[in-house]
């Protein structure tokens, strides 16, 4: 049985109720270049009209700073899917997306080394 805050959308024993490519309206490309570490903010702009329900959890999602995995993630939706819902976002200027900050290289070795050892801790 699916939670209360899940909604129709939800089914504890189906999963989830509505294919993701019909959350995207078909759509498999974001008109916004981003990757899996870009991070995205909500702007405080209300969106005109209507975009959806997921629309609505990511900007609750992205009060701060938040990844765009992060966001698939409690979404619980492909990240291609949450590209396209972000970029719907991004184009009403209700959030902002910027890449992600590596230091100087993001190819550094002691910054490679810290994410496997994080990585490690975690198993």
């Amino acid at each position: 049985m699916a939670a209360p805050q899940d909604g129709p959308w939800l089914d504890g024993a189906a999963g989830r109720l509505v294919r993701p490519y019909t959350v995207s309206n078909g759509r498999t490309r974001p008109t916004t270049a981003m990757d899996l570490l870009s991070l995205v903010m909500a702007t405080g702009t209300t969106p005109v009209g209507y975009l959806g329900p997921e629309h609505s959890e990511v900007l609750d999602l992205c009060v701060e700073p938040t990844s765009v995995a992060e966001v698939a993630g409690h979404l619980r939706l492909p990240a291609a899917v949450t590209k396209v819902l972000l970029s719907d976002l991004v184009d009403c200027g209700a959030i902002t997306t910027k890449p992600p900050m590596f230091h100087e290289n993001p190819t550094d070795r002691s910054l490679l080394e810290a994410v496997l050892d994080g990585l490690r801790r975690q198993l």
